[in-house]
């Protein structure tokens, strides 16, 4: 539940002028603007869950979109039962100046492709239908123009197999993988509430940049009721962030009697010390590797 010092959880990721964000809970549109975000280019929404924590906020988000003369289409992704939900919800949002798209999940691990990036779901196990996110951007090789030369590719036809075009030229076909080095390392990032720890979490963690679960609870006589509620401890979170070889995780979604979840680092950073303990409008910019 929110508190006086502590809005519910949700996350906002940016990318070439893209806005994805991660539920949408109560005052999760206040928690924006004290970061100085607006909702309005907001292009994605997806969708842990169904609980109210997650969701309740949608309706106002709407509203304030649609109050700022926002007329692009929105794309909303979660598990099934997403358009039944959102039609309830809109039961106070029933007029909009723009068009909502609903995608729903149906497989234990689906994908979605974009401009630039994919967004990977994958099924966890809460009390509910519950997945969690991957945030993927793919980095193409650099331009070799030794290869380019060496296939005899036209110089005009470069730039074009560089953007990723596929031409066809007096009977050759042309791709960008003939003017293009290896695939050099992209960005990842993961995000993940509501759940037990099982496989899916660490196998989609793997290769993330930056790792976000939850950490509902850091009292050690808690785990009974992790397990009985469908959630996790921060030590469990801890050790899927060991096993996946993270660089740095975010523990969130913290029980409302976790009041200073940093309390408990000293014994969590034992399992992996690069945990940190995130508050509200903690924020990091990723940046591709130099080379």
């Amino acid at each position: 539940m929110p508190l006086p010092y502590r809005w519910l959880t949700s996350l906002m990721m940016r990318y070439n002028g893209k806005s994805i964000l991660i539920d949408c809970g109560e005052g999760t549109q206040i928690a924006m603007k004290e970061k100085g975000w607006s909702p309005k280019p907001i292009d994605i929404i997806c969708f842990t869950h169904f609980h109210a924590d997650h969701i309740s906020g949608l309706p106002g988000m709407l509203l304030t979109m649609g109050n700022a003369e926002r007329t692009e289409p929105l794309l909303l992704i979660g598990p099934k039962g997403l358009n039944k939900v959102v039609g309830a919800l809109r039961t106070i949002a029933p007029e909009l100046p723009f068009e909502i798209n609903c995608v729903e999940i149906t497989e234990n691990q689906q994908e979605f492709s974009f401009d630039g990036f994919k967004i990977a779901a994958f099924r966890v196990n809460h009390n509910v239908l519950c997945y969690g996110y991957s945030m993927i951007i793919s980095r193409q090789g650099k331009f070799d123009k030794d290869r380019a030369l060496a296939a005899q590719i036209p110089m005009p036809f470069w730039s074009r197999l560089q953007k990723g075009e596929v031409i066809e030229q007096d009977g050759r076909t042309y791709t960008p993988d003939m003017v293009l080095g290896e695939s050099r390392k992209g960005l990842k990032v993961t995000y993940c509430t509501d759940t037990r720890p099982v496989e899916s979490i660490t196998r989609n963690a793997e290769g993330s940049d930056l790792l976000i679960l939850e950490g509902m609870y850091g009292e050690p006589d808690k785990l009974v009721k992790a397990k009985e509620y469908k959630h996790m401890t921060m030590y469990e979170a801890a050790r899927i962030a060991r096993q996946a070889e993270v660089p740095e995780l975010w523990l969130t979604h913290y029980s409302p009697s976790l009041i200073r979840p940093e309390e408990y680092l000293g014994e969590v950073r034992k399992i992996f010390p690069d945990t940190i303990a995130a508050k509200d409008g903690r924020s990091v910019e990723l940046r591709f590797d130099e080379e």
